[in-house]
């Protein structure tokens, strides 16, 4: 029973990663289409290419993919069981395809560390067990506030990009610099392609990794057991080293097939973009996206970029920000860790009572 759920958690987790794609494709391609640089189609190849070329940068570059390990260290390892992790992901995807559907730019991240958490209360009973806490604060603190430190570092850091691009080309023929900068946007877009790639793909690989975890320890595998906690997961990538491959490719795979519904919102509810924009936004959301990576901090591309875009729109002026959309964003934002767990908890209830 064990390994049909492994294989049954790793087959819903790989679903996840592809409905991530098609989810947040519109983060990293939002304002390329919206300033017809290219055209949809054309858009999501380019993300997608560059969502799987991010597994080079952390695999070898960076060197290790902190941000799974601080997915699998979300919740302390005692209470971290195979009908936990199956209850988390089937919430997880419910939600992602609940706000896909309605186009509310929701982050996927925090939809899965919202179902995670809210299934291993479920599973415990209480935020805590035997004086032990359910939830590792540790890591989840850090998460909690960059839900709002990322939109407002993308915010800051566009802010200033365009402020220092309107310095620099003041002068600049209108027409001429409107060209240069929709070829700039290809590589502004293609960078946030990769920050996007980079940290999504490896969420999916601290579920993975968590399950995998939990499998050897219930089968009392010596060599897992033995391991100290804080190794395990570097354990787990270097004896299941194709989990990050295929991690990345399938996020790339659901990047092809769009995100339409959302790139509307994206890009052009929030305010009106033009390349210059354009790459200022993406240059910002990607260096958010690079810094969270090395800190280790799973963070929402979908916050993320939204706050580099409202950063563009107030250096024109306060009111080119449609604020009433952004703060529908924000409730968003905060419902979704929440509902996420109540979902989750429900369906933990479910599970255990037919399997167990």
């Amino acid at each position: 029973m064990d390994f049909t759920l492994l294989v049954l958690i790793i087959v819903l987790a790989f679903i996840f990663d592809y409905i991530n794609g098609f989810h947040d494709a519109a983060n990293s391609i939002a304002t390329i289409v919206a300033t017809k640089v290219l055209t949809p189609l054309q858009a999501v190849i380019w993300a997608a290419f560059f969502n799987f070329v991010a597994y080079f940068i952390s695999k070898y570059w960076i060197g290790e993919f902190k941000i799974g390990n601080t997915i699998a260290k979300s919740v302390h390892e005692n209470f971290i069981t195979l009908d936990v992790i199956l209850a988390g992901i089937v919430a997880a995807i419910i939600w992602n395809l609940i706000t896909w559907k309605k186009g509310i730019p929701s982050s996927s991240s925090h939809t899965l560390i919202g179902s995670f958490m809210g299934a291993a209360v479920a599973h415990a009973g209480t935020l805590s067990y035997h004086g032990v806490d359910v939830i590792n604060y540790v890591k989840v603190i850090p998460i909690f506030l960059f839900i709002f430190l990322a939109p407002l570092i993308g915010l800051i850091i566009a802010y200033f990009i365009t402020i220092l691009i309107m310095h620099i080309c003041k002068r600049a023929n209108p027409h001429r610099a409107d060209k240069w900068f929709k070829k700039l946007q290809l590589v502004s877009s293609a960078l946030f392609s990769l920050g996007h790639g980079g940290n999504d793909a490896q969420k999916v690989m601290g579920i993975i990794g968590a399950a995998v975890i939990c499998y050897h320890l219930n089968i009392h595998d010596a060599e897992y057991v033995s391991l100290e906690a804080a190794n395990r997961f570097t354990h787990f990538v270097n004896d299941w080293g194709w989990v990050p491959l295929v991690s990345y490719s399938v996020i790339a795979l659901g990047t092809l097939s769009g995100g339409w519904r959302i790139i509307k919102t994206m890009g052009s509810k929030i305010t009106k973009v033009t390349p210059i924009d354009g790459v200022a936004a993406e240059t910002a959301g990607a260096v958010t996206l690079f810094m969270s990576e090395h800190w280790g901090i799973p963070v929402s591309t979908t916050h993320t970029i939204t706050g580099s875009i409202v950063g563009v729109g107030i250096t024109k002026r306060l009111s080119a920000v449609r604020w009433k959309v952004t703060l529908k964003l924000l409730w968003a934002w905060i419902i979704t860790i929440p509902i996420s767990a109540l979902i989750a908890a429900i369906i933990y209830y479910i599970v255990s009572f037919f399997i167990r």
